[in-house]
């Protein structure tokens, strides 16, 4: 079986080594050349200069999987792709779509004769030695054509990847499972910073982490990296305190309010991510300030 790859970042560069290395033959595009050469020499991915290079270069049905960001740059690809496809061929979205944009370009696409599908993509940087978690929504023909793909970069054949819906459905169960991401890596940072904060008791971090990786009710993947960050580096001191969030947190929390269901965990971890981003500190600011001005509490000043 063969595909086109669109966009070769960390992500796509790695998902095309395993396809290759999988059997599967993939025509590949990045607006950065020397990407695409890296690729073709080392994994015989078969390079592509352009869009429409890529596509000329597969046979039908014509299979072209976009690793892009979300938004705009995805938008414009599968509004310049559809002219250049034919009935029955697919266009697949891996990247982090809102999924109303997906169900809405699934649509559009279907009124051309076009399949779609939204491939939510979990595994990061990972994803090349142990496989990526795929969350797929497409109509049952167009997920039958694309489980050959789909078990090449799953973990193995028979697990880590499943059709869960109609168009739409991927991302939307991908959306969800970064929102709980996000609950999970507060509820870790918040608690080794309480086991930090416990002078008296001198506890080593790296030590507990490596502890609760076997056995533990709390054992995971997220649990794994940390412990193997904190054996190098327990203090962070090079790193900045400042956490992004993506598009898909924020998601997350607008589809709670929108279905009236109750999600604290999940929305007080994106609020902790906005409060890093505030390089003032001016909401915290004025808290000091209030404080002292109803209680006399002393205001701690800067050197500025």
């Amino acid at each position: 079986m063969q595909m086109a790859m669109i966009g070769l970042g960390k992500m796509g560069g790695n998902m095309v080594r395993r396809l290759c290395r999988g059997g599967i033959e993939v025509v590949g595009y990045d607006r950065a050349s020397e990407v695409v050469s890296q690729l073709a020499k080392e994994e015989g991915m078969l390079a592509a200069t352009s869009v429409e290079d890529a596509v000329t270069k597969l046979s039908g049905p014509r299979v072209v999987w976009l690793m892009l960001p979300s938004g705009d740059p995805t938008e414009q690809q599968i509004r310049a792709l559809a002219p250049l496809l034919s009935k029955g061929d697919i266009i697949v979205d891996g990247g982090n779509s809102n999924y109303h944009d997906s169900q809405r370009r699934g649509a559009w696409l279907a009124e051309r004769g076009i399949g779609f599908m939204d491939s939510g993509t979990s595994g990061g940087i990972w994803g090349l030695e142990n496989g990526y978690c795929l969350m797929v929504g497409a109509t049952a023909e167009v997920a039958q054509i694309m489980a050959p793909i789909l078990k090449v970069l799953a973990p193995s054949a028979d697990r880590g990847w499943a059709h869960v819906g109609p168009v739409g459905a991927g991302h939307f169960t991908k959306m969800i499972h970064n929102g709980i991401e996000y609950g999970m890596m507060q509820s870790f940072a918040e608690g080794l910073e309480l086991l930090r904060g416990k002078k008296e008791f001198e506890l080593d971090l790296a030590q507990i982490t490596e502890l609760w990786r076997h056995s533990s009710v709390v054992r995971s993947w997220l649990l794994d990296l940390t412990a193997e960050a904190l054996k190098h580096d327990q203090k962070l001191t090079g790193v900045a305190p400042y956490v992004p969030d993506s598009g898909e947190g924020r998601w997350t929390v607008v589809e709670a309010i929108d279905q009236g269901v109750a999600a604290p965990v999940l929305t007080l971890a994106l609020q902790m991510r906005f409060t890093s981003q505030d390089g003032t500190g001016y909401g915290y600011r004025l808290l000091s300030t209030m404080r002292n001005a109803f209680g006399g509490h002393a205001v701690k000043h800067t050197n500025g």
